[in-house]
């Protein structure tokens, strides 16, 4: 059975909101909370929730043991430390890696399995999603680039590791727009928070 772990990323500074945009009211929930049930409903194996000690977050304990909370005393270093935080928490017999941004409120589960799916046919050792020609996020990893992921620094994803094995990288194509947004300033949570409505 294919054993994908997610890796939510939680433990940001949120610059420039001013505030911490991932304890925003999402309805009854807030914006992590969201991403993270989200990500539950999706078929991975587990979600690792990557936090810093300024993350707002009183969830938990969850039943059925698929999350695993870690803490990042170094997320002022950028996003780089969190997904190496996040790799050092998985299951050891995981294949595939998922990426997930904690500012993704809007994120179809469906739009997740598929991506799993894709990964599970061999489609390529990158999966991601795309909307109207334009790439977006969660983005799912081979554990064959487990070192790369590791040796990233400072405030960078994987961008750079999606680029140099671009022959490998498969788009799974979306009608959803929400894979190429995320919340970086107010005007982006208003938006996104009637959108969802």
């Amino acid at each position: 059975m294919l054993k994908v772990s997610a890796i939510l990323l939680g433990a940001g500074e949120s610059k420039r909101m001013g505030a911490d945009k991932l304890s925003l009211p999402w309805g009854e929930k807030t914006v992590l909370k969201q991403c993270l049930e989200v990500l539950l409903r999706s078929s991975v194996k587990e979600v690792v929730l990557v936090l810093s000690d300024q993350t707002k977050w009183m969830e938990g304990p969850f039943r059925g043991g698929r999350v695993k909370v870690t803490m990042n005393p170094r997320y002022r270093e950028g996003m780089s430390t969190s997904i190496r935080r996040g790799i050092q928490a998985i299951d050891p017999d995981t294949q595939g890696i998922l990426i997930a941004l904690g500012d993704q409120p809007l994120l179809k589960t469906r739009t997740i399995n598929a991506l799993i799916r894709a990964f599970g046919q061999s489609k390529g050792s990158i999966v991601l999603p795309s909307y109207r020609g334009k790439r977006g996020h969660p983005v799912l990893f081979d554990r064959c680039h487990e070192k790369e992921l590791l040796s990233l620094r400072g405030d960078v994803g994987g961008k750079s590791i999606v680029e140099r094995h671009a022959g490998n990288v498969f788009e799974v194509r979306t009608e959803s727009k929400a894979v190429v947004m995320d919340i970086d300033t107010w005007k982006d949570y208003e938006k996104e928070f009637r959108m969802r409505k």
